[in-house]
Order: C-alpha cells, then structure tokens, then sequence
C-alpha cells in the first residue's frame, strides 16, 4: 500500500527544562536539581508523529547554526523525515522553550530563534513538495505570512491542509478560510470566536458555536478536548469521540499527537470520522508515555489500543 505524503510547515525548539523546589525570587540565584533537553516545537512534534505512523514526511522551516540545530537536524534525519528544505540559519540560535519546573507549576520563555526567520519566500522554495502533498500540517510558531503562504499554495493545488491554531492568536478571516481543516482546542476555539478577546462573555454551547464557526469560514471545526477526545458538527449535530480510558503520565504532546494522526488518515483517504477516532485513539496512547515525540506511538500501536 502507498505511503501517504504528508508536508509539514512549522517550528524546531529545543525545550531545556529545569527542575527546581521551587521558583527563585527576583534577583535570587538557586540551585536547580535536574536540566534535561529535549527536541520539540509543534511543527517537529507533528512531523515525527506522521512518520512514526508510516507516512512519508517532508519537513519545512529553519534551525540556527549551532549545536542545537544540527542534534535537530540529525535526530530528525535518523527518524525517517526528510529535511531537505529547512534552512540552516547563519548567526541566529535555534529555538529553544527553558522550562523552569516545581511540583506545583512551571514558567516558560520561548525564544522563537531561527523560527522566525521562516519566510514567504522560503515556503515559495519548498512549493513542489507542497503540491505534491497528500495533506499539509501548520501551525503557529512560525510567522503569520509564511503559514498563509503555504495555505495558498496547497489551496491552489488542491491539497487538503490542517491549521492546528497554536499558540492561541487572533488570525485574519482570510487565512483561517484557506484551511480545510482547524483542529483548536476549547481555549483556542473561544479565542478564535472572540477575535483574539478573552474577556467576553462566554461563548454559547459548544454545537451553536461549531455551527457558527462553519457558517462563517466554511471549513470543517474539529475541537479537541483533552480527556473529553474531540468533537466536531455534522449538519446541526453534535459528534464527540471519546478519548480511550487511560492513566496518564505526560499529556505535553497529546495535542501534536492528534494532529499527526489525524492527518495520516485525511492524507490515506480515510472520512472525517474515521480519521478522527484514529487520532483520538492516538492521542491516547500517547499520553502513557513520557516525551511529546517519545510518546507518539505506531499505526500498530495505534490500532491495537483497545476503547
């Protein structure tokens, strides 16, 4: 069986996280118990969870030049995902997200890095393969202008295209109706309804807000909701998949999960509601596992997990 081609636009970091007893005091200096780093950033996360379910996967985006790039770069190669068209980035750093942990909360500066320098022109270079594509995967941690520009492309192709809208920002209508699919999560989805504006009211029921959602951007709203699975509008009806009954060890990369998976069954051919029970079931197993790209599990694995 052919291997679906599976395109993602999107972000490298680096995570350095830092585990503390507690968090230092402005100005203090104290001693931290543990630092672990540990590849990610959504683009990459995605990327991985595509190949690791069999799909053939093309990366886009940039590192910098330094030695957290080319650990990315080669991690990245040995998984299986081809990486011909992210940059190399002279005299910029790649991204990194520094993580300072406690048990009882955690505060993280990003610094997006060679991330940033993601440029329309450069998605405009990496145009064949988008055409190419079975699906295409963004997210945002890359600049606006150049996720748009992918979109564009894969629309004029006529390449189905996932917009997983995160971090949560307010995006022009323009770009939101040039995906297929839009995959928030409840946080993501009020922001979105609201123009970016936390502070309104809260939104109507779920459904009602789907049913707007669909009325004004004419694509397909699939909103994930953690241990609730995902749910998305059929006509004026509500459909939930629930998310398999597990115990959970770390849920940082369940959203990336769903995502991956969730493209893999678009990109095969799969419906919507086959390719969405498949990326819940995903999503998961994922969260039995440490790491976010640890974590993602087989098309195997996958299908053996038991509702």
């Amino acid at each position: 069986m052919k291997s679906p081609r599976i395109v993602v636009v999107g972000s490298f970091n680096m995570d350095l996280v830092v585990s503390t007893s507690r968090m230092p005091l402005v100005g203090e200096t104290i001693t931290g118990q543990s630092i672990h780093y540990i590849p990610g950033g959504k683009g990459a996360n995605q990327a991985v969870g595509c190949a690791r379910l069999g799909a053939v996967v093309h990366m886009v985006g940039a590192v910098g030049d330094d030695l957290f790039g080319r650990q990315i770069f080669g991690e990245m190669e040995q998984i299986g995902i081809r990486m011909e068209h992210v940059a190399v980035v002279p005299n910029v750093p790649t991204g990194t997200a520094t993580i300072l942990h406690t048990q009882e909360d955690n505060c993280i500066v990003i610094v997006p890095g060679a991330n940033g320098k993601v440029t329309p022109e450069h998605i405009e270079s990496s145009r064949r393969i988008i055409e190419q594509a079975d699906v295409l995967l963004v997210q945002l941690e890359i600049p606006i202008e150049s996720v748009e520009r992918a979109l564009q492309i894969a629309r004029a192709s006529g390449v189905k295209t996932v917009l997983n809208p995160a971090p949560a920002i307010s995006l022009p209508s323009a770009l939101i109706k040039l995906a297929d699919y839009v995959t928030p999560n409840e946080t993501e989805f009020a922001l979105l309804m609201r123009d970016g504006k936390l502070e309104e009211p809260p939104l109507a029921d779920l459904s009602t807000s789907m049913s707007i959602w669909q009325e004004r951007y004419d694509n397909m709203i699939i909103v994930t909701r953690g241990t609730h699975g995902a749910s998305y509008c059929e006509g004026d009806q509500l459909r939930t998949v629930p998310a398999l009954k597990v115990e959970a060890v770390d849920t940082t990369g369940a959203g990336d999960c769903l995502n991956a998976a969730f493209g893999f069954g678009i990109a095969s051919g799969w419906s919507l509601e086959q390719s969405l029970s498949f990326a819940v079931k995903a999503a998961s197993v994922s969260v039995t596992r440490f790491g976010a790209q640890a974590g993602m599990p087989s098309r195997e694995e996958v299908e053996h997990a038991e509702r």
